[in-house]
């Protein structure tokens, strides 16, 4: 058995959430079949606890605009491994290096990994200059 529709446009949605924060490496595997409590784990990377806290936030927000409420949420005291539990849908939000220690993907690498392709951080809106971004610089009006 694979997981559900339902698993799978919650995946999406937390995993733009993620993204919308800069969170990085966003991977989800269908543990479906070797699990009997959950069909997704979605993984994220994060640079720094601060980050970690805002992404988790930023999942906790959007999912819950949509009336799903985590049923569990641990480890957000240290915010170096953040677990969000939506019943079909487990979220796990680590600082990079947690990341780099633990290798869930390495644990779960048998199990499908599931499509987040069209899911990536936003473009910097600093990215077309203002004319203020040029006075910042040195430049002068007009010049």
């Amino acid at each position: 058995m694979s997981a559900t529709t339902h698993a799978y446009d919650l995946t999406r949605l937390a995993a733009t959430a993620a993204a919308s924060k800069k969170g990085s490496e966003l991977v989800a595997f269908d543990v479906s079949e070797q699990l009997g409590i959950t069909d997704v784990f979605l993984i994220v990377t994060c640079s720094n606890e601060r980050q970690v806290g805002a992404v988790v936030d930023a999942i906790e927000e959007q999912l819950l605009a949509q009336g799903i409420k985590a049923l569990r949420r641990e480890g957000g005291r240290e915010n170096r491994w953040v677990l969000l539990d939506y019943n079909d849908v487990v979220v796990h939000v680590q600082h990079e290096e947690e990341r780099r220690l633990y290798a869930l993907e390495r644990l779960w690498r048998d199990c499908p990994r599931l499509d987040l392709s069209g899911i990536e951080a936003p473009v910097d809106d600093d990215s077309e200059e203002s004319p203020e971004a040029g006075l910042l610089k040195g430049e002068r009006p007009g010049a």
